[in-house]
């Protein structure tokens, strides 16, 4: 029955009628805003129909050419010039969104006489969306600081514009190749820029608790710190011991994630380990956070992190990369497995997430993935260690004592995978 009646319609009548409905979609959202406060705005739902006709029209006589709806869309354009120059002279405050709606209006028809039926009702959407959401949008621009949106565009700085232009080849007898570099950056710092969105967003709405589960997505030693730091101030031992526990058990899952994004069989041999892991220590350090701490002040804020896109953070960071990752090649071939675990033990101690990453890179090609594998657990649990010693030195002496006895405690359950025949 469908098939019967669309042969009795032109394939122009539906493409025409598809151009009159998309346009008064556009003309109806602008008809409704006419007349409020006796100012001008310039067409409206009979307006904007007729302009996107002209622009089939146009589309239509212009063939496989370009000049007639070049021409047509000038014209177009100069009526929609002179609507603004009549705002300009008779308004103190002229907006130029109508006639911008207009030329799309226009570019509608166009695209539809072309066939591009998909395209032109998704800009008429959108269009229409853009148009009725002014009022969020505009609000929105008030309530994001100037900071996050350079932030933001950092982050596409590093995405879009150095990724794409770096060599994808190897240099060197360590085989350092400056793209696969870059995007080590690249997630490293994105997963890190999650994580200080959420702490932005959350900041004075949640507790430690919060602010740990937080701060361990971005980075569980300097959330350890802060903590430590923070429970001087205000001594509550359970709870800031058990809220840097449960930062470490992100940790887990932070390397899981990172590790599997670049090296999927190495993340394979660490899954399930690493798993357990996290439930340990998000789910201990959550019991431990919940014992009472009798007259305890506690604190409502987010752990303070320092913006991850910045320039200086991601250059430092993929040189330091660059650098573990000669370093560990170069333990692999003269030391051997005793030096490669040994040197993962002492990167522990620092920032543990260039070693991570270099093993993903060098995992089944000039190391073995039993090795990278046993590597990263050693870190990981070498890190914990450092970081119960960090909480003994800032925080005050009960709740140091804690954190180190429960980091212990997770240091030795994070080297029970090397008993596993996967890792040895």
């Amino acid at each position: 029955m469908l098939q019967d009646l669309s042969s009795l319609v032109p394939q122009q009548g539906v493409e025409i009628l598809l151009v009159v409905f998309l346009s008064f979609l556009i003309g109806l959202e602008r008809e409704g805003g006419r007349g409020v406060a006796d100012r001008y705005r310039f067409g409206g739902i009979r307006t904007f129909p007729l302009i996107g006709m002209t622009g089939y029209a146009m589309g239509l006589l212009a063939g496989d050419g370009w000049g007639l709806i070049a021409a047509g869309f000038a014209v177009v354009g100069a009526f929609l010039l002179l609507s603004y120059w009549h705002k300009l002279q008779t308004q103190t405050v002229a907006g130029v969104t109508t006639e911008i709606s207009g030329l799309t209006t226009y570019l509608i028809g166009v695209l539809i006489s072309r066939d591009h039926f998909w395209v032109a009702t998704t800009l008429a959407i959108l269009g229409v969306l853009l148009l009725e959401l002014k009022a969020f949008l505009e609000n929105l621009s008030d309530r994001i600081d100037a900071t996050e949106i350079l932030t933001f565009t950092k982050f596409l700085l590093l995405t879009f514009v150095i990724l794409p232009i770096l060599p994808d080849r190897d240099f060197g007898a360590y085989h350092l190749n400056p793209f696969k570099a870059w995007v080590v950056v690249v997630a490293v710092s994105g997963l890190s820029y999650g994580g200080y969105i959420l702490q932005k967003l959350s900041h004075g709405k949640g507790g430690v608790l919060l602010a740990a589960l937080l701060g361990g997505a971005y980075s569980s030693t300097l959330t350890t710190v802060v903590l430590s730091k923070r429970a001087r101030v205000a001594p509550a031992p359970h709870l800031y011991s058990g809220s840097i526990l449960l930062a470490s058990g992100v940790m887990y899952l932070r390397f899981l994630v990172l590790v599997w994004l670049f090296n999927h069989e190495l993340a394979h041999l660490i899954a399930l380990p690493f798993a357990i892991l996290t439930v340990v220590g998000m789910g201990g350090g959550w019991l431990w956070a919940r014992r009472p701490d009798p007259g305890a002040a506690t604190s409502q804020g987010g752990v303070a992190s320092k913006n991850p896109l910045e320039m200086s953070v991601a250059f430092t960071f993929a040189v330091i990369f660059i650098g573990v990752l000669v370093l560990t090649q170069w333990a692999l071939t003269y030391l051997g497995r005793g030096g490669v675990l040994a040197l993962a033990a002492v990167m522990g101690v620092s920032d543990v997430e260039p070693f991570v990453m270099g093993l993903t890179q060098a995992a089944g090609q000039s190391a073995p993935l039993h090795l990278a594998a046993a590597s990263i657990v050693v870190a990981a649990a070498s890190n914990n260690l450092a970081k119960g010693f960090f909480a003994l030195g800032f925080a005050d002496r009960e709740t140091g004592r804690q954190s180190l006895a429960l980091l212990i405690g997770l240091t030795l359950a994070g080297l029970v995978p090397l008993l596993w025949s996967g890792l040895r």
